[in-house]
């Protein structure tokens, strides 16, 4: 797991490398109730940042970061995800969905 989440950071690392500091990043996730999201995260210059989730049958959601001892947290009302390494949390109306990007 500790090697993954490294190699998650490096690769995250390269990317804003090769693609500069102000770019958005896009990750797809499959959560465990079936549950399949794209997110969009806002430029890592924007304060505070934001996610767009698209869902797969639901439309879309755009979230704003919020406070995290760890990971990045998006929420609002009665939603929450909540990321680190290449698994997210996503909450919605108090149902709790593991996700892992595909």
């Amino acid at each position: 797991m500790k090697t993954s989440i490294k190699s998650a950071t490096m690769a995250l690392g390269l990317l804003f490398a090769l693609v500069g500091p102000s770019a958005a990043v896009e990750a797809n996730f499959t959560c465990s109730g079936g549950t399949k999201v794209r997110a969009t995260f806002s430029d890592p210059n924007v304060s505070p940042g934001s996610v767009v989730l698209v869902f797969s049958d639901a439309g879309q959601v755009t979230l704003p970061q919020v406070m995290s001892a760890d990971g990045g947290r998006y929420a609002a009302d009665n939603m929450e995800f909540w990321t680190k390494g290449q698994g997210a949390t996503l909450t919605m109306n108090g149902k709790v969905e593991n996700c892992e990007v595909d």
